[in-house]
């Protein structure tokens, strides 16, 4: 099969991407709220359940839409059908106490995912395309039973086989690869994709600190807390607008879809740490925590994915582990001084020299 290199994002896709940012709000509110100063087990459990739910669902539907879409009338009723029940699913899980209604609507969300694999399936003249479509339709197929077989079950069995169907069927695509490599995914395509929902989960981070930028809140602190997020901005796009081969070869993106997740997971915690750093009733430690446990996790992610770089760019993993340490240091010296301020300028520091480091180690390639 002849390999293809670039695909247009249709506006259709960017559509089906705003019920996205309200299910990021919805998603990021579970961890808003504090008892005792700290965020429950419950409900940080709850957070990465629905996350992974939404985002295996949305990268499902990219990488479908990236082999196989062609902005036909099904894809496009199939769009409108998907958007709607995220819309219902975004309000489903307000109740951390109880998970059905959860799991039933999820389960919808997968069948129609599966629907369309199973399409694929029956049309298809290729033998490429029809394997793959098998494949996809058999895991979405074993996560839409889990879902509807666990939110139809009270108690923690129920639990247990959701569960079992949302981990299963995150971790089996990438076990896809001897199928997924006769027909690669246009890398271009995926890249801007998943760019776009970084973009969209910080304009979330963007809500989130708008609280400092108030008549009565504003100070030179809101302008360093901003600097934290316009940092974290710039690195993410440093790697994958500047340095980012976009036309790559063979490629399943299942590398590329799964450094992604600690990148929006780190997004989504920093987001709610830049709220609880200056709060009196949350705990510093933990709020501090939350800060750098989400800074590691981003720029852990955007460390993995320097092995897509231009052959011409640095790919030495002494100046990753170099930007790691400075993350791990800074995060120790902040909770040595748990105080508002001493965190945020420790923080926009430690962005900043590593913002340096990358610019430089650009530059120093770009001269030889």
């Amino acid at each position: 099969m002849k390999e293809v290199f670039s695909k247009r994002v249709t506006m259709f896709e960017l559509f089906y991407d705003l019920v996205f940012v309200y299910m990021l709000s919805q998603a990021t509110g579970i961890i808003h709220h504090l008892h005792h100063g700290v965020v429950s087990l419950t409900s940080f459990l709850t957070f990465i359940i629905v996350m992974v739910v939404f985002l295996n669902s949305w990268m499902v539907q990219t990488v479908y839409t990236n082999r196989f879409g062609n902005s036909s009338w099904r894809d496009i009723t199939f769009t409108f059908i998907d958007m709607m029940i995220v819309l219902y699913l975004s309000n489903s899980f307000t109740n951390v106490q109880n998970y059905r209604v959860f799991f039933v609507v999820a389960g919808l969300l997968s069948f129609t995912l599966f629907l369309q694999y199973i399409i694929v399936l029956v049309r298809s003249s290729s033998t490429d395309d029809r394997k793959i479509a098998s494949v996809f339709a058999k895991i979405l197929g074993f996560r839409t039973l889990c879902l509807l077989i666990g939110g139809g079950i009270s108690g923690i069995v129920g639990d247990l086989i959701a569960l079992i169907g949302v981990v299963g069927s995150w971790w089996a695509p990438s076990l896809t690869g001897k199928y997924t490599r006769r027909h690669p995914i246009i890398f271009s395509h995926l890249l801007e994709r998943l760019t776009l929902l970084t973009i969209v989960t910080f304009g979330e981070t963007i809500v989130g600190i708008s609280e400092y930028f108030s008549k009565d809140s504003f100070t030179g602190w809101s302008v360093l807390v901003f600097g934290i997020v316009a940092g974290m901005f710039y690195s993410y796009i440093t790697e994958f607008d500047q340095l980012i081969e976009e036309h790559q070869r063979g490629e399943t993106g299942n590398r590329l879809i799964y450094l992604h997740y600690p990148i929006l997971f780190g997004i989504s915690l920093v987001t709610v740490a830049l709220t609880f750093i200056h709060e009196n009733e949350a705990n510093p430690y933990f709020a501090i925590s939350c800060l750098y446990g989400g800074l590691l996790l981003f720029y852990f992610g955007i460390m993995i994915s320097r092995i897509y770089n231009r052959t011409n760019v640095a790919k030495d993993s002494l100046i990753n582990y170099l930007k790691l340490g400075m993350m791990i240091i800074g995060g120790l010296v902040s909770l040595i001084y748990p105080i508002f301020e001493k965190t945020v300028i420790i923080t926009v520091m430690v962005i900043v020299i590593n913002i340096i480091i990358s610019q430089m180690t650009i530059r120093q390639q770009s001269k030889n």
